[in-house]
């Protein structure tokens, strides 16, 4: 399929969401092509999308806090029947598309206290490979990467881009710990 909205060609390998009002892609729709912070002021509820290009993250408030979702390219008609969400996405983030390295300094306590490791790949259980009880600050060094509160990539996740967090409170996750690490790479766009 391709499509053009406001001059842009998804084939180009711009990202692109469309956002629906309700359940099985009915009602009202939104078009995205980047950062949306309230997408109330275009729809009064989004309860399912399609991801025509690129990877996103979808948040349950606005300014990107509450739950996080990761999304790649696909169709998702409803999202209490996928994430088992009690609302409506009320904003996105578009993941950009990242070739290079990896790299990412986990830390045990917040203010990067405590153990430190270094990784460049991915980590199903950081007390498995580094006998780290839990990772609650990081330094995001190189690449984009998805952190998760369980091990084996399950659980409540945070979409980490370059920076340095000193806790992860930033999106209404104060307290939180993550236990297994994956990389966003190029092969999911």
């Amino acid at each position: 399929m391709r499509r053009v909205h406001m001059g842009e060609d998804v084939e180009s390998g711009n990202s692109w969401i469309t956002f629906y009002e309700e359940r099985n892609f009915q009602g009202r729709s939104y078009d995205c092509t980047s950062d949306c912070s309230d997408m109330s002021s275009y729809l009064s509820r989004c309860q399912s999308c399609r991801v025509e290009s690129g990877c996103w993250m979808v948040y349950e408030r606005n300014n990107y806090m509450g739950n996080q979702y990761f999304l790649k390219r696909g169709e998702y008609s409803d999202f209490t029947q996928h994430f088992g969400m009690s609302d409506s996405i009320r904003s996105c983030r578009m993941i950009p598309m990242y070739r290079g390295n990896y790299r990412m300094r986990i830390y045990e306590r917040e203010s990067f206290g405590g153990q430190m490791h270094e990784m460049m790949d991915d980590c199903e259980s950081i007390m498995d490979r580094y006998r780290m009880s839990s990772c609650m600050s990081c330094n995001v060094m190189e690449g984009h990467w998805l952190m998760y509160e369980q091990p084996h990539f399950r659980g409540k996740m945070m979409y980490m881009r370059p920076g340095e967090y000193r806790n992860f409170s930033m999106g209404g996750m104060s307290g939180m710990k993550f236990l297994s690490m994956k990389r966003i790479m190029e092969s999911w766009f």
